[in-house]
């Protein structure tokens, strides 16, 4: 990696890592709510439906909320069946109502036994891993795990088993798991460390990352998610998947 790649990604790091980015981007959403419970589940929420524009995508989960009075945690343990025919109607793009109340179903089904979503994707080994290979493959198996679960909702919970590059899932572990003082990231989840995350790899950060050298394989899928950190790693060991920011800051702004 070249001196100016770092510093770029170092300056557009700082640059980006800052509050006045939240409002526009969806993790706008989960910094609504101060209960951990409730930024996980609309954190969760938010970066599964975080595909076209971003504005469309934060008022989708507005909606969300709305249908689920004000209260995501709350609503998802006590409601009733009469309450989900609010939902029916509830579509973004191809996620639609079955998904939505399946979505439901799961997160009441696992906090009724577990107080953190990060159980959810914690292995037994997960101190050995070096990324969230092992972690994304538990969850899937987990959040499939009702009976009767809607096949086609396998769809929006990527795994790395389909060599997907898990890019939304990704993002929402980054949201969880990283920890600085600069207000975007929560890092409210302290048992996965931000040196086993894996940079979100959107279309933004996949053309930046090529134009700048980071990325040499072909196509877009796990490995080259992984390429990607494993880059990053070289500008930060510990915490390399903090250059989303600057990759992705980069690609929306047009500065590349």
């Amino acid at each position: 990696m070249t001196s100016y790649v770092a510093d770029l990604l170092e300056q557009k790091y700082l640059q980006y890592n800052q509050p006045n980015f939240i409002s526009n981007d969806p993790i706008s959403i989960p910094h609504l709510f101060t209960k951990k419970q409730d930024i996980e589940i609309m954190g969760f929420w938010a970066a599964v439906l975080a595909w076209g524009q971003r504005k469309t995508i934060i008022n989708k989960c507005k909606e969300l909320i709305e249908l689920m009075d004000n209260a995501p945690h709350d609503f998802v343990m006590n409601h009733q069946e009469s309450d989900l025919k609010a939902f029916l109607n509830f579509k973004h793009r191809t996620f639609n109502a079955t998904d939505t109340l399946y979505f439901i179903a799961w997160f009441r089904a696992f906090y009724q036994q577990h107080q953190s979503l990060e159980e959810a994707f914690l292995t037994e080994n997960y101190l050995e891993q070096t990324d969230t290979k092992q972690h994304l493959i538990n969850f899937h198996h987990r959040f499939f795990n009702l009976e009767d679960f809607p096949e086609r909702t396998r769809k929006h919970i990527a795994t790395p088993l389909r060599n997907s590059s898990c890019k939304r899932i990704n993002m929402f572990l980054r949201w969880m798991v990283r920890q600085d003082d600069k207000g975007v990231d929560f890092g409210i989840w302290k048992t996965l460390k931000p040196v086993q995350l894996v940079c979100p790899c959107d279309v933004h950060v996949d053309r930046v990352a090529r134009i700048l050298g980071l990325i040499k394989r072909p196509k877009t899928d796990w490995v080259t998610a992984v390429e990607l950190t494993e880059s990053l790693k070289q500008l930060d060991p510990q915490d390399p998947v903090k250059y989303d920011f600057a990759l992705f800051g980069l690609g929306v702004e047009g500065e590349m």
